[in-house]
């Protein structure tokens, strides 16, 4: 353990990956997967005899077939985290301008969005016409499909009306704050007190029961923000060390305490709870550490799927569906087998996507509007990440 604390004194440069945050998005993109899974009892947007504790493995895997939404947040703070170490000082000293950062992110972003959007529209025709209504997310009318041509489908901030490949909503509202991200950093400067701020105007929402996903997504980036700003301030200092011990004692701790005093089950709590344990969690998780060339590898290849998991898992379901409906075949969803076969074919569909959709994509937006492929960010720090903010929503919680 002084070994892995030692390695992990730092947050990796630019030109190395993260793998303790790759674990992290892996294991939350997993989260939603079981979260999700629920899909399978849907007629139209409501779940039909769903018995939660009948889901495969649910006494293992309870926490993720009850709370997986909650990956979302934590993919939002690994954004803050990553741009705010990345970007914060390049971006206030006017050395990353605005057409090489969001060139990087709509190359990241936008292809997959692009081809999961055209693949869900047809499916849901194929539905519309074989059942006449749509799978899960209702609203997919010409609007809707504007709005998500844009990936501005969630920025009326909206707890409802989700269209399409649903997931996207929350990286519609992520790619909202990198306009604040930007313009903020540019025109305001680097200074903390912004982040301070966006966590009050968080804590009001809270306090006066406004509901927004927008506040919500910007709390969480801001907030993982300034724990990249603090493993700044404290890097090459004597309290280097014991605050990472701080933070794995915390990170071990803190949700075993919580459990016991039986906490979880108040969302009010759980907001509060995430915002400040989330942040030291990604913190914790940032060193510079290493598990061995193969398993770095491994992880890396496993952070490298979420984005393409997140976004192709709902086209996997709704393909499913309309072949055992065709078939006249009821939904074996308490089937273990049948709860693997679909995580095995998103994660081979995600990597396969990953390595021959996404990068070649990336590759050459950035070969034609950058000039070179080179010298791009760590490949996703956001689900780019990884669900409508926690209010109830077609699957039960946000979607």
């Amino acid at each position: 353990m002084d070994t892995l604390v030692k390695k992990a004194s730092r947050p990796a440069g630019p030109g190395n990956k993260l793998i303790g945050l790759e674990i992290i998005r892996f294991v939350s993109a997993i989260a939603v997967l079981f979260y999700h899974y629920r899909h399978f009892a849907f007629v139209a947007d409501k779940a039909v005899g769903f018995v939660e504790g009948r889901q495969p493995f649910y006494p293992v895997f309870a926490l993720f077939y009850d709370k997986g939404y909650m990956g979302v947040q934590v993919f939002w703070c690994i954004s803050g985290f990553i741009f705010f170490w990345k970007y914060r000082d390049t971006i206030a000293d006017r050395l990353v301008g605005a057409r090489k950062f969001f060139v990087l992110r709509f190359s990241r972003l936008y292809p997959l969005h692009f081809a999961t959007l055209l693949l869900v529209a047809a499916l849901q025709w194929v539905h519309v016409s074989q059942h006449g209504f749509s799978y899960v997310y209702q609203n997919n009318d010409a609007p809707h499909f504007l709005l998500q041509l844009f990936m501005a489908s969630n920025w009326h901030g909206s707890e409802r009306g989700s269209s399409f490949n649903g997931p996207i909503w929350s990286i519609s509202i992520e790619v909202l704050e990198y306009f604040f991200f930007f313009l903020t950093l540019r025109f305001a400067g680097r200074s903390a007190w912004i982040n301070v701020g966006v966590l009050a105007l968080w804590l009001v929402s809270k306090a006066l029961k406004i509901p927004s996903s927008i506040i919500e997504c910007l709390a969480f980036f801001y907030v993982g923000g300034l724990a990249a700003i603090g493993a700044k301030a404290i890097e090459g200092t004597r309290l280097r060390g014991a605050a990472r011990w701080a933070g794995v004692g915390i990170t071990l701790l803190a949700p075993v305490v919580v459990y016991a005093l039986g906490a979880y089950e108040s969302y009010r709590f759980m907001q509060l709870f995430l915002m400040a344990y989330v942040p030291v969690l990604v913190y914790t998780f940032s060193g510079d550490f290493s598990l061995g060339a193969p398993l770095d590898k491994a992880v890396e290849v496993a952070g490298n799927m979420t984005y393409s998991s997140y976004l192709i898992h709902f086209p996997i379901q709704l393909s499913i569906i309309l072949f055992l409906r065709a078939s006249n075949t009821p939904v074996p969803m308490d089937q273990p087998a049948f709860f693997l076969g679909f995580m095995a074919a998103v994660l081979v569909a995600a990597y396969l996507i990953y390595r021959f959709f996404e990068m070649p994509m990336q590759s050459l937006i950035r070969a034609r509007f950058l000039g070179s492929a080179k010298g791009r960010p760590p490949s996703g720090p956001s689900l780019g990440a990884v669900a409508p903010s926690m209010s109830p929503g077609p699957a039960g919680g946000r979607s």
